[in-house]
């Protein structure tokens, strides 16, 4: 490729990319805590969609809120007119999830790279007597400052399927 060629595809690509646009490629948490940090205190809304029909043609949907602190964020969600709560903690490169209705008891996360995030990470689980399933978890935030909290459950095969997505936008 000539040097003429090259600098045009350089400035299509950086005028393509949105201002503002935050990914963190690596698998610490030390870029997603800087995140934090300038984030913490603050409060969010939105909705919930929650993926119950195995079919992953219909969603239950439902207001929610997510919250920033020190070493946490914290979400609200309902499921059949009852509210439900789930965190992600984290304590140095570890990183915990919890939820009323998914993951009652609190379970380490494996951090997740190349994911174009701001953090992933899961964990396995047993599902009867066949191998162990997975459980993803990703947090992004798009070009116009809104939050996405993603789950996803993957098959032993490989197969993805919806859990959860949470779309919220910071509280004014």
């Amino acid at each position: 490729m000539n040097t003429a060629k090259a600098i045009v595809l350089g400035a299509v690509a950086a005028l393509a990319t949105p201002a503002g646009l935050v990914a963190m490629e690596d698998s610490s948490v030390n870029g997603f805590q800087s995140w934090v940090s300038d984030h913490k205190g603050t409060t969010w809304s939105g909705e919930s969609e929650l993926w119950v029909d195995p079919t992953g043609n219909n969603a239950e949907i439902s207001g929610a809120t997510l919250s920033v602190g020190d070493d946490e964020i914290v979400y609200t969600w309902t499921y059949k007119g009852v509210e439900q709560s789930g965190e992600l903690r984290w304590n140095g490169e570890v990183l915990q999830w919890k939820d009323s209705w998914h993951q009652a008891e609190g379970v380490d996360l494996a951090l997740v790279s190349g994911h174009g995030s701001l953090i992933a990470a899961e964990y396995s689980y047993p599902a009867g007597t066949g191998p162990d399933w997975h459980w993803r978890i990703k947090l992004a935030e798009r070009p116009d400052g809104t939050l996405v909290l993603q789950m996803t459950n993957i098959a032993p095969w490989g197969e993805e399927a919806r859990a959860v997505r949470t779309v919220v936008r910071m509280s004014e």
